[in-house]
């Protein structure tokens, strides 16, 4: 398996780019062709529907921008970690775990995400 924290920063990174041609690249990237996204607000396959799904929190969440939690865990393909999301100087207002399953390749396959944080309706 290649640097698990280098893979979870870029894909930390690929939550904040803006510039939606930057985005798509480091999608594919990241992620296998049939690589998926599943968390309790979205369950989507392929490129352009994770790139669609990123980009969707971005336009909910403008001025936010995702930080990585203190650790990453990883044994065999899978790799766990929190993440942030919230103003880049205060304190996040959502905060999440991931559960990523990478590919042989070292790419992900799949991301199983959770939402142990989010603000109220």
């Amino acid at each position: 398996m290649s640097d698990i924290n280098e893979l979870v920063g870029r894909y930390i990174d690929t939550w904040n780019e803006k510039d939606p041609a930057a985005r798509r690249a480091a999608v594919e990237a990241l992620w296998t062709e049939d690589g998926t996204y599943l968390d309790p607000l979205a369950d989507v396959a392929g490129h352009e529907a994770i790139d669609a799904v990123i980009g969707a929190v971005q336009a909910q969440f403008p001025d936010f921008v995702f930080r990585p939690g203190p650790a990453v865990d990883a044994h065999h393909n899978l790799a766990r970690f929190t993440w942030e999301l919230g103003p880049a100087d205060a304190e996040a207002i959502v905060i999440g775990f991931d559960v990523v399953v990478l590919a042989e390749d070292g790419r992900i396959q799949n991301v199983h995400g959770f939402l142990d944080k989010v603000p109220a309706a």
